[in-house]
């Protein structure tokens, strides 16, 4: 509904809480594309053959696509994991070593045990998920016990996660691959990779795995009891323990799914792109850029899947972008931190587009209140 200010001449527009946050996300994505115009023409650049190279690369072509899809599959799945952590009122910075531990946990199982494919798949998923999990469960036990702040244990874990792993793919480490000359480790076994959705693409399962994951986290936290016990420790969780939650053992839990997803991320990495191996570098900036995925997502599953789509174009359009408007690939990272800058302080959108949430009346009656006594 738009209503006229008599005396300022300026438009007022009134939503709902749903239409709200579908509406603030969009309005962050324009916003930002209209300031990194203005860097664009800073620099001397021209933004227009900027972003139309950007859409070139993202979408242009079946190749673009696919490539779009690739870069949006990890971030959709350790975004799912964000926002479960998040909907129980937890901060898990730690997705990136998350993802690393569920990669080398991947990379064992692929290279170390000779299985059928059918059970080799599931196997090496299912220990990328273990690994991630228990990972997360260390800050997760340390918050429930001591009051440790997740988001300074996260982070350190994600430093012990790298030093470790770069110990073990080192000179002398036991996952070194023998005949490499760079820190690597073997490539896994043909049974325990991801079989291709489109033939001679790199488009593998792991996307269809992805949105399969968005389904069930959405029935998980909005339809089952544990998950309804996650939003509410979430919510408040004095008034969890009140009702009688166990809130020590749910930050946990929590904690232990939310880097579930982390794990299986890094595993559908290297068991669904060649060289299907863990080297130095490997997905390195998924993990916090998950944490943009589930604040511009709303940290809702279906926002997810489109935030994750969003980042992985940005992300596939970003070199053919810098070929042709020569523009550095560094203004993509601009661009999503301005969309998530805009997300998170969204009052600075609501003032620039004069939009106000609608108030619900809640009024009690003399009835309800004798009732409620």
């Amino acid at each position: 509904m738009l209503k006229k200010y008599p005396f300022f001449s300026k438009w007022e527009i009134s939503l709902s809480g749903f239409w709200f946050n579908i509406l603030i996300p969009i309005l962050a994505v324009i916003t930002a594309l209209f300031i990194s115009s203005i860097a664009i023409l800073l620099s001397g650049g021209n933004p227009i053959l900027a972003y139309t190279a950007l859409a070139s690369g993202s979408f242009g072509s079946m190749t673009s696509i696919v490539e779009t899809i690739i870069k949006a599959t990890p971030l959709m799945i350790s975004g799912l994991g964000v926002a479960i952590a998040f909907r129980g009122g937890l901060f898990n910075i730690g997705v990136e070593g998350q993802m690393f531990v569920g990669s080398i946990a991947a990379v064992i199982i692929g290279t170390k045990f000779h299985l059928p494919t059918i059970y080799h798949i599931p196997l090496s998923l299912v220990a990328g998920a273990a690994a991630g999990g228990a990972w997360a469960a260390i800050p997760g036990y340390l918050k429930s016990k001591t009051g440790a702040s997740e988001v300074i244990t996260t982070i350190m874990t994600n430093y012990i996660a790298l030093r470790i792993i770069t110990w073990s793919i080192g000179a002398t480490g036991p996952l070194r691959k023998v005949t490499s000359v760079v820190p690597e480790t073997d490539s896994l076994f043909i049974t325990a990779r991801l079989p291709s959705l489109i033939a001679n693409t790199r488009l593998h399962v792991g996307f269809l795995i992805a949105l399969i994951l968005a389904v069930l986290v959405y029935l998980f936290l909005f339809y089952s009891p544990l998950g309804i016990e996650i939003r509410t420790v979430g919510s408040n969780s004095w008034a969890a323990n009140y009702v009688g939650i166990h809130v020590n053992r749910i930050i946990v839990i929590t904690m232990s799914i939310s880097g579930a997803f982390a794990g299986i991320a890094g595993a559908i990495q290297v068991m669904g792109l060649p060289p299907y191996n863990f080297t130095t570098g490997f997905n390195v900036g998924y993990g916090f850029d998950s944490l943009a995925v589930a604040v511009l997502g709303n940290i809702h599953p279906v926002g997810v899947v489109f935030a994750s789509l969003l980042f992985g174009a940005m992300n596939a359009g970003a070199r053919l972008m810098q070929l042709r408007a020569k523009v550095s690939s560094d203004m993509i990272s601009i661009i999503q931190s301005l969309i998530l800058l805009f997300v998170a302080a969204n009052q600075i959108v609501k003032r620039l587009y004069h939009i106000q949430t609608k108030q619900k009346d809640f009024q009690i009656t003399q009835e309800q209140l004798e009732e409620g006594k």
